[in-house]
């Protein structure tokens, strides 16, 4: 059976504390290459697709439930090995054309690693939830090394990042389980939704 008890040895924890400075790293890492990409889009076609670009590190706490979850004892090496979202970019866009450009351009990059890709967007989960999540490895430049870390990509549009935040109030905040408010919040969902596919539209009409 796996030891899933917490070892706050001193060594432990300076490897932890080594091991969420690179994830940080690893966040800077991504979060550069989307203003890099933001600046040049502007300069080719006059407009930014990007709203906003927000970055998470997971805490202790987090990482120990779900290490325990795991069954997993919480050392530095079984969070980078058996983790892939301790490290988190959520890039939040105009329109829904503007999250797989920016998607397409990061992940041709000769430098990042693409390990998983789920399109919450065309297949949205069961409670409506829209988002394209990619996690990726990246390479982080230390004075004596490079070493690949993983990150947590969520891109999503602004309609869906409202429903998504507001979602997470109702539902969780206030600990509401219920199946009328849960179908309300999903015909919501679809609400937005559709604005989306409308306000997508429209500009490729525009530009056109």
């Amino acid at each position: 059976m796996a030891d899933n008890s917490t070892d706050f040895s001193v060594e432990n924890q300076e490897k932890l504390k080594k091991l969420m400075a690179h994830y940080r790293c690893a966040i800077m890492e991504i979060e550069t290459k989307f203003r890099v990409l933001d600046e040049e889009f502007s300069l080719r076609h006059d407009r930014n697709p990007i709203s906003s670009v927000s970055t998470r590190l997971k805490s202790h706490e987090s990482l120990i439930e779900k290490m325990k979850r795991k069954g997993l004892a919480v050392t530095a090496e079984n969070i980078e090995n058996n983790i892939n979202d301790v490290a988190g970019v959520r890039v939040v866009c105009p329109f829904t054309d503007d999250v797989y450009v920016l998607a397409k351009a990061l992940t041709r990059q000769n430098d990042i690693d693409v390990i998983r890709i789920k399109d919450y967007i065309e297949n949205p989960k069961e409670n409506g939830y829209r988002s394209l999540h990619i996690i990726v490895a990246v390479p982080i430049f230390l004075a004596d090394e490079t070493r690949k870390m993983r990150v947590e990509v969520q891109l999503r549009t602004i309609a869906m990042d409202f429903w998504a935040s507001l979602e997470h109030q109702l539902r969780y905040k206030k600990e509401i389980q219920n199946e009328e408010i849960s179908g309300e919040l999903k015909s919501c969902a679809e609400i937005s939704a559709d604005l989306d596919r409308r306000m997508n539209s429209l500009r490729n009409s525009i530009i056109q």
